[in-house]
């Protein structure tokens, strides 16, 4: 789907992120000229062409309150990750859970799990749960903790 001047402008006043308003589409909408109705009828439009691969919410996880954040590597059967993960992804306190190779011999991790608490405690309870759901499929494992917050950003227009 080739994008038209009026998506490349929707595009371009969204990437930053929505407006904190009650009725951000209608807000954005008032900036391009056209209605919140609108927005959302071209945004949907690009997420079915594919354009857009999805609209979400991007949490600041310290300012939240979450200042203990561990990436949770695991060394998980092959033939067992991917609906393990899909158990796992559902857990509370889990944001983030996707499969990813390895690199033997130094990484022989496949299944990454990010884990939010206030306590590192609280994020080591959970990586038990963790490995709990994994049972026998899991050979090892590591709790990274984050040390820096890294800016996510998502589509931009050059």
């Amino acid at each position: 789907m080739p994008l038209s001047e009026l998506d490349r402008a929707l595009v371009a006043a969204t990437q930053a992120g929505l407006p904190l308003v009650a009725r951000p589409y209608e807000a954005i909408g008032a900036v391009l000229g056209i209605s919140g109705d609108e927005v959302r009828e071209r945004l949907a439009a690009m997420l079915a062409s594919g354009v857009v691969r999805r609209i979400g919410a991007v949490p600041h996880h310290v300012k939240l309150g979450f200042t203990a954040n561990g990436m949770s590597v695991w060394d998980v059967d092959d033939a067992r990750v991917d609906a393990l993960g899909e158990a796992i992804a559902a857990l509370p306190g889990v944001s983030h859970c996707y499969r990813r190779p390895r690199h033997l011999p130094d990484w022989p991790y496949n299944l990454f799990v990010m884990l939010h608490g206030r306590e590192r405690a609280e994020v080591e309870q959970q990586a038990t749960r963790v490995a709990a759901l994994l049972g026998d499929a899991c050979r090892g494992h590591e709790i990274l903790y984050s040390t820096a917050v890294l800016k996510k950003t998502g589509l931009r227009l050059t």
